[in-house]
């Protein structure tokens, strides 16, 4: 197997095994790999199908744990905020606004560190806002996990329970917005069919790697993972911004 082969699986499977963990992971890991063979469009198609795969997987797995309350409230207009950002989403999603979304990500995640997020509780219109907004802005920075998990970071979820909302969400996500990508795409996909397998392949095999690895992992302890890997996303796409 040529190296960009073993490259993509060995990073489909911690794409996977970070999403099984913070919810996120997928699009922020594979994309960049990707982005070195193919036009930024094409690649984004190409991870929509083993992300829309690998999230039904642990959605299913998860299942019981989604808080349908948050769902409900939250959930639905992420998506359709997402939808509606992936539909303007263009390129990189623009060097001002990739920037602002890593500022958010980092101030999000020096927050949850400190333990002022925890303190905040939204309710009502705020809760419908938060989901719509964090949709959209992601979905044109063309990075919506990230901001998706910072927002449910507010909400009093355990563990499990934040990582199955959060993954109920991002099927919804998946399913409004992977026929855009792919008919974007169009005829460009059939000759990526082979690195389109490998990376299922690999985000699946991760996925069930990090759900072991959840279910050891206390609240607290989980609070500090999730915003270590909020801030990461964060510096990295303040990194690309200023580096494009």
């Amino acid at each position: 197997m040529p190296w960009f082969e073993l490259a993509l699986l060995a990073v489909a499977v911690l794409s996977g095994a970070t999403a099984s963990l913070v919810g996120f992971g997928i699009g922020s890991l594979l994309t960049p790999l990707l982005a070195t063979r193919l036009d930024m469009p094409t690649a984004v198609a190409v991870v929509a199908l083993p992300h829309a795969v690998a999230t039904a997987l642990r959605c299913w797995r998860l299942r019981d744990a989604i808080d349908g309350a948050v769902l409900r409230r939250f959930g639905v207009l992420s998506a359709l905020g997402g939808l509606l950002g992936a539909l303007g989403y263009a390129g990189a999603g623009g060097r001002t606004l990739t920037l602002a979304l890593g500022a958010l990500l980092l101030l999000t995640a020096f927050a949850t560190l400190v333990g002022l997020a925890a303190r905040w509780h939204p309710h009502g219109p705020v809760v419908w806002g938060l989901g719509l907004l964090s949709g959209a802005f992601g979905g044109l920075a063309g990075n919506q996990g990230g901001l998706r998990a910072a927002a449910l970071g507010t909400f009093a979820l355990t563990p499990r329970a934040f990582v199955a909302t959060a993954t109920a969400t991002g099927l919804l996500v998946d399913a409004a917005r992977t026929p855009v990508y792919v008919w974007r795409a169009g005829a460009s996909l059939l000759p990526l069919a082979g690195p389109i397998a490998i990376a299922s392949i690999g985000v699946l095999v991760g996925t069930v790697l990090g759900e072991r690895v959840l279910l050891g992992v206390s609240p607290e302890r989980y609070r500090r993972v999730l915003a270590v890997a909020i801030g990461l996303l964060g510096a990295w796409l303040v990194w690309r911004a200023l580096r494009g």
